[in-house]
């Protein structure tokens, strides 16, 4: 019998609909160390479907065709240095959303938007915070 969830893949796969894929993939390999699994070309040379792994997650994506429109996402990112990969995405050429900086909640995570307008969110987790005292904090924030 055939595993309906495909190995290597979770029960929620990213899948991104932009212009440009070739140059996200190649951001992707840059900023957060992404590996390539797959493209398939269009005859037109704009790709049609692309799989990308970053860690144990699987990414899709293609470029918009027909009355497929563009459709960027936000995506949360863990990595072992968020200050790291931010400075590697700003080379990258994404623009600032956030500089680094520890959060209430525990991580420290900082954001950039790349040129297909897709917002990347890179973060460690520094510390657990019990219910209790995120209620706290967020009550302090007010």
């Amino acid at each position: 019998m055939t595993n309906p969830i495909p190995d290597g893949y979770h029960t929620v796969t990213p899948y991104l609909v932009v212009k440009g894929v070739a140059d996200l993939i190649e951001f992707i390999k840059e900023v957060f160390d992404g590996e390539e699994i797959w493209i398939t070309p269009r005859p037109d040379g704009s790709i049609q479907h692309a799989r990308v792994r970053v860690g144990d997650s699987p990414i899709m994506m293609g470029e918009p065709v027909g009355d497929i429109t563009p459709m960027p996402a936000t995506l949360y990112v863990y990595v072992d240095d968020p200050d790291a990969a931010y400075e590697r995405a700003l080379k990258a050429g994404a623009i600032s959303v956030r500089a680094p900086a520890d959060q209430f909640y525990g991580d420290r995570n900082a954001g950039v938007q790349d040129a297909s307008g897709n917002q990347w969110w890179m973060a460690a987790h520094k510390e657990d915070v019990s219910p209790e005292e995120l209620a706290k904090r967020l009550s302090d924030q007010a």
